[in-house]
């Protein structure tokens, strides 16, 4: 899509432009490494369409949408020493080549020069900003806790399943939105749908993210087939297998899911019982139906039609992501 790689070049002129040159090297260098190797950097891109959609000035925009950059690889940092994840975006992650110490030092770092680009705000937009990128901070970290508990927790519900990935994933895409908006001078109501627009897209993208784990192109999605299987990760494909398997299956399931192993007969009988149980086509209609929830939102916005087309574009782009 022309308008993504247009905002994309914006986001990587202004990453180049704030890189790190400070010392010691040892802290900054790894920063360096995961910023520059920044993916789609779609949150950023976030901050920037909804400023667009409201009319906001875009230079404006620019540093708080690298703050959300900056914040997001912060937490791709601690959540891979915390996976113990080798890789990331097919590259080795930081902690695996700098270890442990300067990875979490690295992590910090980035989210303390996340909150200096908020600085040139006025002040009562810098508030409204930091007030909205503090609790999705806080959200985040509650969600990733959430996520830890249910690898020992025995009973995962769908509805505990829904607000973890809310905390962990959705709110970030929803406050990127907001954000922009608040910089554009949208009203409370226009942000507020703007915001559950991106929260259902960002449901949408992290049960994706949950799908292509095990059924998805392992070069492609840049990370270890079937990490969460191997964490015990109590994703919607484990969900979905628990409600629809035989009491055979789902005995087999709670056998595999008591002890964390990276065993192939693990991830080859965990596997089976997802395909037997047609998980995949159940998460993809799950998935659809999210973005649908999204659209409902984004179809109250007080802007025109056309405005609105980035918007589903930019849904269905992240939500047919290659499998």
């Amino acid at each position: 899509m022309q308008f993504l790689d247009e905002y994309q070049e914006i986001v990587a002129k202004a990453v180049e432009k704030y890189i790190f040159k400070d010392k010691p090297t040892e802290l900054y260098d790894p920063m360096n490494y995961i910023i520059s190797h920044g993916g789609k950097r779609l949150r950023p891109i976030m901050v920037l369409m909804a400023n667009d959609m409201f009319g906001g000035d875009l230079q404006k925009a620019i540093k708080p949408a690298l703050a959300i950059e900056f914040f997001h690889n912060f937490t791709l940092i601690h959540d891979d020493i915390m996976d113990e994840a080798p890789l990331r975006r097919n590259q080795p992650t930081i902690h695996t080549l700098h270890g442990i110490n300067t990875g979490i030092l690295s992590g910090d770092a980035l989210l303390l020069k996340a909150y200096k680009f908020f600085e040139d705000l006025e002040p009562d937009l810098f508030k409204a900003c930091i007030r909205v990128f503090t609790h999705t901070g806080l959200l985040l970290c509650e969600g990733q806790q959430y996520d830890i508990n249910f690898e020992s927790l025995p009973n995962v519900t769908f509805n505990d399943y829904i607000r973890m990935i809310t905390y962990k994933t959705g709110v970030l895409s929803a406050s990127s939105f907001e954000i922009g908006a608040l910089i554009a001078g949208a009203d409370f109501k226009d942000a507020k749908a703007i915001f559950n627009f991106g929260k259902n897209v960002g449901i949408a993208f992290q049960i994706m993210d949950d799908y292509l784990d095990v059924f998805g192109n392992q070069e492609q999605f840049g990370k270890k087939h079937a990490g969460d299987i191997y964490e015990n990760k109590k994703t919607v494909l484990y969900l979905l297998a628990k409600e629809h398997a035989t009491e055979e299956e789902r005995k087999e399931l709670d056998y595999w899911y008591s002890k964390k192993s990276d065993n192939v007969d693990k991830i080859y009988s965990v596997e089976k019982i997802f395909r037997r149980t047609k998980v995949d086509e159940k998460t993809l209609l799950l998935i659809q139906e999210y973005n649908e929830i999204a659209q409902g939102y984004l179809n109250k916005l007080s802007v025109s039609d056309e405005k609105k087309k980035p918007f589903i574009e930019l849904a269905n782009y992240l939500l047919r992501r290659e499998s």
